[in-house]
């Protein structure tokens, strides 16, 4: 058992002699197995012996001067990296038939105790008859091959055109492949020495120093016709050849490609420093800092925020540019001087203008609106609107956030809205930690950056449909946002200096107030929105939706006949929309319009004029069948025990019946 080395060292086949003609022939060897690659004749190379009865057997050679032995290829190619460990399972069988007589040269010790590194010589052929001793040591029969150059098809002119073109394609291999360029001077020393007639060992030297598996050399070596032996070894070359050009190519192109990064880079570089000569660019660090002193040109920066700003400047610019913390860094001066320090937009008091803006998006909710009014006359008078939170309450659909938006655009402030339905990450509202991946500040926070004003109104929607989950709870998370004692140094978590939101007007949205907690109830001053009557929705369509519906349908210029009359948006509101908003109602004009929309397009394929006036009478071509019947199940007399009954539902409310009914008692009472 052993382990063979990959470098080969080529030299004579003994002393003065041709192919070892010298050399003895006994009949029987010991036999050391090869794992990788068999020995070829003429070669000199180190193997590595560990198996103690092979080492103890080659030690009794030494002592009776017969250091000859036989090295056979083991079956199966390379063995795995747990060989070592099985080396003592390896048997005769396990080995090729024709192996390489060799002498060993010299025994040493290998590094770190591990067997013997030995080095030997290879001869001639041999090839196994008989076992004499299957385990380690074997000891087999061999019979030596002809160890002359006049063996089968060795002196043909074939052979010789064969073993020239062998020849020349080493030599073109020795000048394309850098592997076989650094053992030049060996190889031409070698060839020195061979004899071109001498094709038997020109073909096992050419063998020898290609880089084929193992079982191709074992073909080599068992193959007992030199001509045919040289067939093989010119196309194990010729591969080792088209891998050397293959190789040189991709050197060729790699070198290509790093000389061409390199002479970018170069050019990059002078050309930066060109332009900073000439003040045409500063350094990359020198403008990202100058961009960033500038943004707090005409921004009153608090002196502890400012301070914040210069030490953050300063340690960036003492950070490589490269590095993850340089972008943290950097982001965070982002955002820290992007925040509109200082800068409000001032507010319009005038009535007259609010009153416009509430009665130019909404029609009705008088009550809502007289609410409205009063705030905007106090703030008038107290000179600002800070320190109220409205909450504005009611069914979906009837217009809490637009008059959100009314509100805004009446006091002429930057308008931000944000939904927290089903909002459960406190992160959202505090921000996150600086030190997270992909780390954002919270919804307040960007708002500011957005609005670029110190007193925008942020609209918080759906506030009523809050979660709450492993990340914390918003809601208490809000208590401090909305608190207007508290607001005025609102800590966000990823800037983490206080921002003064104070001058904030916030608005939130709810369709009920019973899942709102209580703490975030106390800081509402909640406007409730109640809904629309019938009188009202139909203004509100004729108003507003229909012509609206028609143009987003195409209806208003090609189709100036298309309308809804009258009576049959009465009929929709009390068979089809009866819910407290108009959002159901918008949908099914939306409807009514497509259809129209479809019927004008087929008639005037067709050459006709279609009639697409929607009445009364026809509105259930276009909605379907009526969704709410009468009311009235007794005409105008009710029955004794029958009484009227009012409901509360989430369409605004339903009138209903309420009976007696009398039964044979059981003579007691029951009181529940």
């Amino acid at each position: 058992s052993k382990r063979q080395n990959t470098a080969l060292v080529p030299r004579g086949a003994g002393a003065d002699t041709p192919q070892g003609r010298s050399i003895p022939t006994p009949p029987s060897v010991l036999v050391i197995p090869a794992t990788r690659r068999p020995i070829m004749p003429g070669f000199t190379t180190a193997i590595t012996v560990t198996n103690p009865a092979i080492i103890k057997a080659i030690a009794d050679l030494g002592h009776r001067d017969t250091p000859h032995v036989g090295v056979f290829l083991r079956k199966g190619g390379e063995p795995p990296d747990s060989w070592e460990s099985k080396e003592l399972d390896v048997t005769a069988d396990d080995l090729h038939q024709v192996g390489t007589f060799v002498q060993i040269m010299q025994a040493i010790p290998a590094h770190g105790g591990r067997g013997v590194n030995v080095v030997i010589n290879g001869h001639r052929r041999i090839t196994m008859e008989e076992v004499l001793n299957r385990e380690a040591p074997i000891q087999v029969k061999v019979q030596h091959w002809a160890a002359t150059p006049s063996g089968p098809g060795a002196t043909s002119e074939s052979a010789q055109a064969y073993a020239n073109e062998a020849m020349s394609t080493l030599k073109e291999l020795v000048a394309v492949s850098p592997l076989f360029r650094e053992q030049m001077s060996q190889i031409q020393e070698m060839l020195q020495r061979i004899d071109m007639r001498d094709t038997s060992r020109l073909a096992d030297f050419a063998a020898g120093m290609t880089s084929a598996s193992g079982d191709e050399l074992q073909e080599v070596l068992e193959e007992a016709n030199v001509e045919k032996r040289l067939q093989m070894v010119i196309e194990l070359l010729r591969k080792e050849l088209e891998i050397a050009r293959l190789q040189v190519k991709i050197n060729t192109q790699m070198e290509d490609k790093m000389n061409k990064s390199q002479r970018e880079f170069l050019l990059r570089e002078q050309l930066k420093q060109i332009k900073k000569e000439l003040g045409l660019e500063t350094d990359d660090k020198e403008a990202l800092t100058q961009r960033m002193k500038e943004r707090l040109t005409g921004k009153n920066v608090p002196e502890d925020i400012q301070k914040v700003i210069d030490e953050e400047l300063e340690k960036l610019t003492g950070l490589e540019k490269n590095s993850s913390e340089f972008n943290v860094s950097r982001n965070y001066l982002e955002w820290l001087t992007y925040m509109p320090w200082g800068i409000t937009s001032t507010d319009n008091f005038d009535l007259g203008k609010a009153r416009e803006a509430l009665d130019t998006t909404h029609y009705g909710l008088s009550d809502v609106k007289k609410r409205i009014m009063e705030f905007i006359a106090v703030g008038k008078l107290h000179g600002s609107v800070q320190g109220k939170i409205i909450c504005l309450v009611g069914p979906p659909g009837v217009g809490k956030t637009s008059v959100g938006k009314s509100i805004a655009s009446a006091l002429d402030r930057e308008f931000y809205r944000f939904s927290v339905g089903g909002l459960s990450d406190v992160s959202e509202i505090k921000g996150h930690r600086r030190t997270y991946v992909g780390a954002m500040p919270g919804k307040p926070v960007q708002c500011l950056k957005h609005t670029q004003t110190c007193n925008p109104v942020i609209l918080i929607d759906e506030i009523d449909k809050l979660s709450r989950g492993i990340q914390g709870d918003p809601a208490s998370a809000l208590l401090e946002l909305l608190d207007p004692g508290q607001n005025g140094t609102f800590v966000d978590h990823y800037l983490d200096v206080p921002l003064d939101l104070s001058k904030v007007l916030f608005i939130c949205t709810a369709n009920v107030m019973d899942t709102i907690p209580g703490p975030l109830q106390d800081r509402f001053e909640i406007i409730r929105l109640s809904g629309y009557d019938q009188p009202e929705k139909v203004e509100i369509a004729q108003k507003h939706i229909i012509p609206s519906k028609l143009k987003e349908a195409g209806l208003d210029g090609h189709q100036p006949g298309a309308e809804i009359d009258h009576a049959a948006v009465e009929s929709l509101i009390r068979w089809y929309c009866r819910e407290a908003g108009v959002r159901n109602l918008e949908k099914h004009i939306s409807q009514i319009c497509r259809k129209l929309a479809l019927e004008a397009v087929e008639a005037e394929e067709k050459g006709n004029e279609a009639s697409l006036t929607v009445t009364a009478d026809n509105l259930s071509d276009y909605v379907g069948k009526q969704v709410f019947t009468s009311d009235r199940l007794y005409g105008d007399e009710q029955p004794p025990g029958v009484v009227m009954g009012l409901a509360w539902t989430a369409m605004g409310g339903s009138a209903l019946y309420i009976e007696g009914v009398d039964f044979r008692g059981k003579g007691a009472l029951q009181t529940t």
